[in-house]
């Protein structure tokens, strides 16, 4: 690049006002966005077994899963998905480039199909915006500039509280809504400072998320190579470029030179320059071109989904064996991460004996040990906790009983294992303990016993 898109030749920010073409591609994000738009607006008040669809409270360090409740003691899964999350990044990119950007990112969701739909809708098209933000402040840019920055802050609030929802549970958003303000005060003040960052990054900030603040399309030349999949012009096809010459003999590329992929482009590059790192892969430049295509009789996809590889060689774009397999290693990790986090228990427990000591001779012809349990609850309640032994020829003498462990929470038990020394064939011997709550075995776990050895 010799200049940044974003700026003039004098250093102004050069604004982007982007056509719309309502081809097969947009329809698609369309109907993808809406869904995640539902989602997004309803998945706070949505409950599994009682529990937030997602929550994630940084603040009481409770995170909510698909009714599951995870607590930093699940620190081993949160270590899981990072690493998980890194490596499906990287090879999701690698594979297939900025897809995301295009189709999944909540920036580019809000920004394309909510906020640009509605300057739309007051302003006009990219002509009339261009022209209105170009023109006095009269009566009627006054007008239409107040109705759509009002309708900005709406919806920008209603995008902040929904939010909030999912960092505080949806019940502690009622609370600060219609309690007084006094009670929850941080919560408000939390409520309009993102009201005020979402205002200004659909508002002013805009595609400059994308091209300068997100690290994500720097990644690109890392992690992109040859053979990753991107929206891409196919310059053996297109070259050389020209205007639409009907003559038999013609020589000249597919490619007319309408400049129409320009024009809907959200953040102004020209994707007939190859690669870069400004493009978020939204498919607008595909749905244009392929419009300009229809028109004028040509095979669709001059722009489309390549790779470089694909466009040297002429091969039509397909889901090759390089994208099947990342494909079915992401897969695989994701499936891994999640047997982890639905098959752990509510709760986990840890039995150590005491240390420096051996075993105890009783009075009664009992050997004891002494041993610490750390058990921890993850669930979302309250729960009573009984440890037992599983062998009931064995009994166990509590010092301090674990009693009942809190939400989230630990509780520490001491006590003492105890064998008839007749029963002791071997040095250790493995005593097997029931962590029991609420009449139930939630978990066993193997403990080591010191004895006498028997003859």
């Amino acid at each position: 690049m010799d200049a940044l898109l974003e700026a003039s030749d004098s250093g102004e920010r050069k604004w982007m006002y982007p056509w719309i073409r309502k081809g097969r591609y947009y329809k698609w994000r369309s109907w993808l966005s809406y869904a995640y738009l539902i989602l997004f607006f309803t998945g706070p008040f949505l409950r599994i077994n009682g529990q937030p669809f997602l929550m994630l409270n940084v603040i009481d360090r409770q995170f909510v899963l698909l009714g599951q409740v995870f607590w930093p003691q699940d620190i081993f899964l949160f270590m899981l998905a990072s690493l998980v999350f890194v490596v499906c990044v990287v090879l999701f990119t690698i594979a297939f480039g900025r897809i995301f950007c295009g189709w999944i990112c909540p920036q580019t969701i809000f920004m394309e199909m909510v906020f640009r739909k509605v300057e739309i809708w007051i302003e006009g098209d990219a002509n009339k915006r261009k022209k209105l933000d170009a023109g006095p402040w009269d009566k009627d840019k006054v007008q239409k500039k107040t109705l759509k920055h009002f309708l900005f802050l709406v919806l920008s609030f209603l995008i902040a509280n929904t939010f909030l929802a999912y960092i505080i549970g949806s019940e502690n958003l009622v609370k600060i809504i219609t309690q007084p303000i006094n009670l929850h005060w941080v919560g408000f003040f939390s409520i309009w400072v993102f009201t005020i960052v979402f205002y200004l990054v659909y508002s002013q900030v805009r595609e400059l998320v994308c091209t300068v603040i997100c690290p994500y399309g720097r990644l690109q030349g890392v992690l992109m190579d040859e053979n990753t999949l991107v929206v891409a012009y196919n310059e053996v096809r297109g070259e050389p470029r020209g205007k639409l010459d009907r003559t038999e003999f013609s020589t000249k590329g597919d490619c007319v030179d309408c400049g129409l992929c320009v024009a809907v482009c959200p953040t102004g590059i020209d994707i007939r320059n190859g690669t870069q790192m400004e493009c978020i892969n939204c498919t607008a430049c595909i749905d244009a071109c392929d419009e300009v295509m229809d028109k004028i009789h040509k095979p669709r996809n001059l722009v489309g989904y390549y790779s470089e590889t694909m466009i040297r060689t002429q091969q039509k774009p397909s889901f090759n064996n390089r994208m099947k397999g990342y494909s079915v290693v992401i897969t695989a990790l994701m499936v891994v991460l999640g047997y982890f986090i639905f098959s752990r228990t509510d709760m986990d427990i840890t039995v150590m004996r005491g240390a420096g000591m051996l075993y105890q001779e009783q009075p009664n012809g009992y050997i004891s040990n002494i041993y610490n349990a750390d058990i921890t609850n993850k669930a979302n309640t309250n729960r009573s906790i009984i440890l037992r032994p599983e062998d009931p020829g064995i009994k166990l003498k509590y010092i301090q009983a674990p009693g009942i462990a809190g939400k989230g929470g630990e509780v520490k038990a001491v006590f003492f294992i105890l064998i008839p020394a007749n029963k002791i064939r071997s040095l250790k011997t493995d005593v097997r303990l029931e962590l029991i709550s609420g009449n139930k075995i939630i978990q066993t776990v193997t403990t080591t016993f010191v004895g006498p050895l028997n003859n």
